[in-house]
Parts: C-alpha cells; sequence; structure tokens
C-alpha cells in the first residue's frame, strides 16, 4: 500500500506541527500588520470593556494570581526548578528541551517586544503600567511555552484519559494568564492573541522534534 504509506508520512505528528506553525506564523503576521496600522483598535477596546464588565473583588484575586505564576520571572524560576528535578532523575534530554523552550520563548518575545515597542493600555484596578511593551504579551507567550512543553514531557508514553488531562490542564493555565493580562488591563486582547500565535511558532516545532527523539531513543 505505497499510496497509503505517503499519506501516513505526509500527517505524521512531525508535518502537521509544522503545518500549524506556518499557520501561526501567518496569522501572527496578518495580526501585526492589523495592529501597526490601527485597525484592531475597535476589537480591543470592545473585548476589553466586555470582560470588565464581570469584575467583582474575587475575580480580581484570581486574575492577579493567574498572572503572577505567569510573570516570566515566575515561569523562569519554575522551569530551572522543573529542569533540575528532571536532569536529577536522569531525563536530561527533557530537561535540556525545556530550558530550550522556555530560553527561546523569552528571546522571542523581547525580540518582538522591541520590534513593534506598542505603547500600553491604561490598567484597571489601580495597577502601575509596566514598563516594557506591550505587544505582544509575554505572559501568554511564555505560558504557552513552558505549560505546553511540560505537557508533552509529561505526557508523552501516556495514553488516554491522562494525557487529556495533562494537556487540559496545560492549556488552562495558558488561557488563564492571558485572560488574566486582558482582565486586568494591562494588554490589549490583541496582545494576548499575538503572544499565543507567536509562542506556538516556536513550541510547536520543540515538541515535534522531542516526540521524534523519544520514538527513535
Amino acid at each position: 500500500m505505497p499510496t497509503l504509506h505517503k499519506w501516513t508520512r505526509f500527517f505524521s505528528p512531525l508535518v502537521i506541527s509544522i503545518l500549524l506553525a506556518c499557520l501561526a506564523l501567518f496569522l501572527f503576521e496578518r495580526l501585526a500588520d492589523e495592529m501597526l496600522e490601527g485597525d484592531t483598535l475597535q476589537f480591543d477596546g470592545a473585548v476589553r470593556n466586555f470582560i470588565h464588565r464581570f469584575s467583582s473583588p474575587s475575580m480580581t484575586a484570581v486574575m492577579r494570581a493567574f498572572t503572577t505564576v505567569g510573570n516570566v520571572g515566575a515561569v523562569l524560576a519554575m522551569s530551572a526548578a522543573v529542569a533540575a528535578l528532571l536532569w536529577f532523575r536522569h531525563r536530561v534530554r527533557a530537561a535540556a528541551y525545556l530550558v530550550m523552550a522556555i530560553s527561546g520563548g523569552v528571546f522571542l518575545m523581547w525580540l518582538l517586544k522591541l520590534l513593534f515597542h506598542r505603547q500600553r493600555p491604561t490598567p484597571y484596578f489601580g495597577i502601575t503600567v509596566p514598563s516594557d511593551f506591550s505587544f505582544p504579551s509575554g505572559h501568554a507567550l511564555v505560558a504557552i511555552c513552558f505549560y505546553g512543553m511540560l505537557a508533552q514531557i509529561l505526557a508523552s508514553g501516556r495514553r488516554g484519559s491522562l494525557r487529556v488531562a495533562i494537556w487540559a490542564m496545560a492549556a488552562f493555565m495558558a488561557l488563564g494568564i492571558g485572560a488574566s493580562r486582558i482582565y486586568l488591563g494591562v494588554h490589549y486582547p490583541s496582545d494576548v492573541v499575538a503572544g499565543y500565535l507567536a509562542a506556538l511558532v516556536w513550541i510547536l516545532g520543540i515538541c515535534a522534534e522531542y516526540r521524534r527523539g523519544e520514538k527513535t531513543a
């Protein structure tokens, strides 16, 4: 069945990851163009106003917690701790890929912020405006890199509901962190979407290469 074999190779996880990364890159470029032209302002304002309607003291406390664990410094500390644990458990390759995913994500974040230099929106709840640029959201970007790579490591070799639960928890954390940035008003919604897309361009390739290495190990 040579034809079936060719289609199987075409739809392999590596090829699918590459295609998704290309799609994420395309969408990021389109979004960046729209942002630079000012065409995202109406969308950003509408989403910010809609989310702010649901504000409450308890919700604000939850969102502050999400944004704290998504802080770049916190993610770097968690990454170092997890990498050290993996190293001591003799999972050197997993530790190296986690460090690679996070370090590359942080470098990409700062590079893109400097490239687009978008000013921050006015935050809610008396929060001081962060000193760095707004586009893309660093919290959203590094959250995808950290929780995505961590989920890939933890889910490797597992099947069924446990694997689904691991990826669902990673998605929940990444989405919660991104939503917190919009809720607190320190980012435009388009910043958060751009952070997710930029992270996917990077992390999809890293995860695909990690899976390939696991199969050949």
